[in-house]
């Protein structure tokens, strides 16, 4: 099968001997010609780039997969195979899911706690980017910080596929939102996902806390942040007591350091959300929020906004659009049928 493989740690978007990534035509198939009993054999149709990644390929994610390895955590695609003891899909099913390394080829094998059955109304290629940014989200704000009705929740980053995901889905729960972006193309896609407030980081000399402390005099209750770096610096200073502070990752490439007294003395709740351990630690949780969040999008109170869309062939562009921060939503590699989508 066709799929995109990574031979060395290295910057993604580099050509010739130094490329980490290769494009193999001949790779073998995941599970051979047999699967397991609870196992899922997926058509892939679409995966969807996420930061983590680009990080992955250059050996600065968290989770470090020996190589060779292929890249990419989410899929959608078609059921061609099921093993004898899968009951929640069929041949022939609409699925989008979860793979935790090699969604970056044609074909993906499973367990099927990780398939989700997508509702016939639901496009499948969009779907692609809704498990990993829509998961993360859902957990973080909903489960971890309980994000409720009437409450402020700030999102930094919020055009990449997190971002999007996080304005939607405390919209969704009924909280005011301030968006943090950079770019007015960027600001006015977030105003059309329902972001209450943007601030266009790139058309404001203030700094930071003081645009947030405009817009939000006594605090935000949630911080939901992506980036870190100095934007997570700035919000600490604008947040209520008692605020829930939800690390998600660090796009910036700077790791912040925080003073335990600042916790102590607004009562501050840390919450480290690294959405793939659940599914080694608790996949229950995650299946029941992957369950609500593909409700909700065959009901319309989310959408997946995808930004980008590329053949598998061009991984370069798709990386080089991602680590530029070029997209305002998901950037997807399409593969097999889902080539007809361009």
């Amino acid at each position: 099968m066709k799929a995109l493989v990574c031979h060395q740690l290295g910057d993604p978007l580099k050509e010739g001997d130094q490329a980490p990534l290769k494009l193999s035509k001949e790779h073998p198939r995941p599970s051979g010609a047999a699967i397991k009993p609870r196992d899922v054999r997926i058509q892939v149709i679409a995966a969807a780039l996420n930061f983590a990644d680009a990080l992955q390929v250059q050996g600065l994610y968290q989770d470090k997969p020996p190589l060779p390895f292929i890249p990419g955590s989410e899929v959608s695609g078609i059921v061609t195979e099921v093993g004898a003891k899968v009951k929640s899909v069929k041949q022939g099913d609409h699925v989008c899911a979860v793979t935790r390394g090699g969604a970056f080829a044609e074909e993906v094998c499973l367990n099927e706690g990780a398939v989700l059955k997508l509702p016939s109304g639901v496009d499948i290629v969009s779907a692609a980017g809704l498990p990993v940014a829509f998961g993360t989200s859902h957990v973080a704000l909903l489960r971890r910080a309980k994000l409720q009705k009437g409450q402020t929740a700030l999102i930094l980053g919020a055009a990449g596929g997190v971002g999007t995901a996080a304005v939607q889905i405390s919209k969704a729960v009924g909280a005011r939102v301030i968006a943090v972006c950079r770019g007015a193309a960027k600001a006015e896609a977030l105003k059309r996902l329902g972001a209450d407030e943007v601030i266009d980081q790139s058309a404001e000399s203030a700094p930071l806390r003081a645009q947030i402390k405009k817009l939000a005099p006594k605090g935000v209750d949630v911080v939901y942040d992506p980036v870190g770096g100095k934007s997570f610096e700035e919000a600490l200073k604008v947040v209520k007591w008692g605020a829930q502070i939800l690390i998600i990752g660090f796009a910036s490439g700077d790791i912040p350091k925080v003073a335990a007294n600042i916790a102590l003395v607004k009562n501050l709740t840390f919450h480290g959300v690294f959405w793939g351990s659940y599914m080694q630690n608790n996949p229950p949780v995650l299946q029941r929020s992957l369950l609500e969040l593909v409700t909700w999008l065959d009901q319309g109170r989310i959408t997946v906004p995808v930004s980008h869309r590329y053949q598998l062939d061009n991984y370069r562009e798709a990386f080089r659009t991602l680590m530029e921060r070029s997209a305002v939503g998901k950037v997807l590699l399409l593969v097999g049928q889902g080539r007809s989508h361009l």
